[in-house]
């Protein structure tokens, strides 16, 4: 991965994208996985927990574009380190921050596509 990229967290609830916490994955990993303006859009509906089984967006969108690689999951290393991977559960239990979850997203998948 180039050395100076930007986290996924720059793009969260910041203008001007003001991205949901799905979309700022999207954002983040733009240029090496392909995703186009139109898809991080589309992924505007995942945020807030409305991903597959409430699980938190950020997550979520890591595993899409995971999987598009055949990479696997970051589900176990982010649980790890959260303690919980549904929104709800993060949310309710004070677990991590919104911003925090998405780092920790980016941050596990830095460490896959950097094997």
């Amino acid at each position: 991965m180039e050395k100076d990229r930007e986290c996924s967290s720059v793009y969260f609830h910041r203008p001007p994208e003001s991205l949901n916490c799905a979309q700022s994955i999207m954002k983040g990993f733009q240029e090496e996985f392909g995703v186009s303006n139109e898809e991080i859009e589309a992924f505007r509906a995942w945020g807030g927990g409305r991903a597959e089984g409430g699980v938190c967006g950020a997550l979520f969108a890591a595993d899409t574009l995971l999987k598009r690689r055949n990479l696997g999951s970051i589900a176990k290393g982010f649980e790890k380190k959260v303690g919980y991977i549904t929104c709800k559960e993060i949310k309710g239990n004070q677990a991590c921050s919104c911003p925090d979850c998405v780092r920790i997203a980016d941050e596990l998948m830095v460490e896959i596509l950097d094997k």
